[in-house]
């Protein structure tokens, strides 16, 4: 599991018939700064994420865990919506 930022949006017309609604969502990965890193992975969307969003994300067997992607062919999902982080130093 990894924490992202949504930086956009994949648009696919066709697709395997398990995936058709769902929502792919461009996530790059942060650190526990919030700092973009050069990382990124195309998400499944299971929560109603939005552009500019940090979001966790299950990657994995992990990611076909959510009632939307049980049993999807799907290797990364949105799971959570961060609303607030709490590190200590």
């Amino acid at each position: 599991m990894f924490l992202g930022k949504v930086i956009g949006t994949v648009w696919s017309t066709k697709k395997d018939e398990q995936l058709v609604g769902a929502k792919f969502l461009i996530v790059r990965e942060l650190d526990l700064k919030l700092k973009e890193k050069d990382r990124f992975v195309v998400a499944v969307d299971s929560v109603g994420a939005g552009e500019g969003e940090v979001v966790l994300v299950a990657t994995g067997s992990s990611s076909r865990m959510t009632s939307f992607t049980k049993d999807k062919p799907v290797d990364a999902v949105i799971m959570g919506i961060v609303d607030k982080l709490d590190v200590a130093e």
